[in-house]
C-alpha cells in the first residue's frame, strides 16, 4: 500500500476508483500522470474479484479511467498485465489494448549462495549515496541518460533534479544507504538502487541500474551487481527482485551471470485513447 500512496504524493494527478455493489467492494482502479511517462500517456490498471468477472465491471472502470484521463488531455493509456494471465490479456485485447513492451520478474535466493565479492575495474570507486549525499546531481545525470536507453522508454523523461529526487529517491521504499554508486576519476560513472518496501520485509527490489554510455562495457554495472547483492545478504534480506523489459538484452543477461532466476513478469498494454 505505500507504493500507491507514494504514486499519489509523486505523480502530478492520480485517482483511485472502488466499484461497490449493494455495498460490497467488486473492483477497484488507479490511473496517475506524470510518473515515467511522456505528458500525452497515462498508467493505469483495473481489478475486479475473480468471482464478479464478466458481468461488466472492469469494461465500467475502464470506461472512467480512459474518461479520466482523456479530460486531462492524455491521448494514450498504458497499464500491467500478469504475463500468466492470458484471460486478462485477451479480455485488454478485444478493447483495442495492444502490447507495447513485457517485463520479465527474475528472483535471487539469498539464502543459498555466499555473498559475491564486488572486484570493480581497476579505477572504479564504489560507495553509497549516504556516504556522499553531493553526488546527487551526477546521479541524476546518470538516470536521464539510462532511463531513455531502455527499450519501450525512449520517451521518458526523469524531470528536474528536484523531481527526480522528490519522485524517485525520497519515497517510503527508498534509503540512500541502499544506493550504491560508481566513481571513476571522481566523477558519477554509474549507479545501482534498491527499493525496500515495508510490507515485503524480507525482500528487497532491484531499481534502476544504470551506467553512462562512455563507461559502459567496462565491469562497472556487474560490479554494482555484485555489491547490490552482498549488501542485500549482510543486511538480513532472503531474496532480491528485478524486472527487465524482455529486449533490454545487457542486464538480462547481466542478471542470469548471477544466479537470478525467471518468474512470470507482466505485459503493458497500451492504447491510445484520442485519435493523434
Amino acid at each position: 500500500m505505500s507504493g500507491f500512496v507514494d504514486w499519489r504524493r509523486q505523480a502530478h494527478e492520480m485517482v483511485w476508483l472502488l466499484a461497490e455493489e449493494r455495498g460490497d467492494a467488486v473492483g477497484a482502479a488507479y490511473a496517475l500522470t506524470g510518473w515515467h511517462t511522456p505528458p500525452h500517456r497515462a498508467i493505469a490498471a483495473a481489478f475486479v474479484a475473480p468471482e464478479r468477472r464478466g458481468a461488466g465491471v472492469g469494461t465500467a472502470l475502464v470506461a472512467a479511467l480512459e474518461e479520466w484521463a482523456e479530460a486531462r488531455g492524455v491521448r494514450e493509456l498504458e497499464g500491467p498485465v500478469s504475463e500468466n494471465d492470458g484471460g486478462s490479456f485477451a479480455w485488454a485485447g478485444r478493447r483495442g489494448y495492444t502490447e507495447s513492451g513485457r517485463n520479465s520478474r527474475l528472483v535471487l535466493d539469498l539464502t543459498g549462495i555466499r555473498a559475491p565479492a564486488a572486484h570493480p575495474p581497476e579505477g572504479v570507486e564504489i560507495l553509497t549515496w549516504a556516504e556522499r549525499p553531493e553526488l546527487a546531481h551526477g546521479i541524476w545525470e546518470v538516470a536521464r541518460e539510462a532511463t531513455r536507453d531502455i527499450p519501450g522508454e525512449e520517451e521518458d523523461d526523469v524531470g528536474t533534479l528536484e523531481e527526480w529526487l522528490a519522485r524517485d529517491m525520497q519515497g517510503a521504499s527508498d534509503d540512500p544507504r541502499a544506493v550504491f554508486v560508481a566513481l571513476v576519476g571522481g566523477e558519477v560513472a554509474g549507479f545501482a538502487k534498491l527499493s525496500l518496501s515495508p510490507e515485503t520485509p524480507e525482500r528487497a527490489y532491484h531499481d534502476l541500474t544504470g551506467v553512462r554510455r562512455a563507461h559502459r562495457g567496462k565491469g562497472i554495472a556487474g560490479a554494482l551487481k555484485r555489491t547490490q547483492i552482498g549488501w542485500a545478504r549482510a543486511s538480513g534480506y532472503k531474496s532480491l527482485q528485478t524486472s527487465n523489459e524482455v529486449r533490454n538484452e545487457p542486464i538480462r543477461r547481466l542478471n542470469e551471470r548471477h544466479g537470478y532466476v525467471l518468474e512470470p513478469g507482466i505485459v503493458i498494454v497500451r492504447r491510445a485513447i484520442v485519435a493523434p
